[in-house]
């Protein structure tokens, strides 16, 4: 394990209205200055896994271009902050997500586009990123901001 658990590890994880059962693998402590993402297997499915993104107040995971898999999903789970996602024509979605919207937040990031979660100032935010296949070094490149 690569870092300390804060939270009491998950059991399972709900997706597209589908309660998963899931296995913590470990912490990747300091994704960023601020950012630590806890990893999990879902039980018995190897087409997926499952990154649990923890993100301290005022501060924002890399800008991320996507560059390998058949589907990214980024998701909301508590706090306050913001996903700005860059599509290839270089168009800007800001999307704000707070624990008072009662909707659930998912989005699918598409090759090719940027993403980066922010936690507003004051306010930690996390976040879930869902890899189909489950993730492996080149799926990203990070953009020097």
């Amino acid at each position: 394990m690569t870092g300390e658990q804060i939270f009491a590890p998950l059991k399972t994880f709900v997706f597209e209205s589908r309660e998963q059962p899931v296995t913590f693998v470990e912490t990747t402590t300091e994704v960023a200055d601020g950012v630590d993402c806890d990893v999990y297997k879902f039980d018995g499915d190897e087409s997926k896994d499952l990154g649990i993104i923890r993100i301290k107040p005022g501060k924002k995971t890399p800008l991320q271009r996507v560059k390998l898999g058949d589907r990214t999903v980024e998701g909301f789970v508590s706090g306050k902050g913001k996903l700005m996602i860059t599509k290839q024509d270089g168009t800007k979605i800001v999307y704000q997500v707070d624990d008072e919207e009662k909707t659930p937040f998912v989005v699918d990031v598409q090759i090719g586009e940027l993403m980066q979660w922010e936690a507003a100032p004051g306010e930690k935010l996390v976040a879930y990123e869902i890899c189909f296949p489950p993730y492996e070094d080149g799926r990203y490149e990070n953009i020097q901001e």
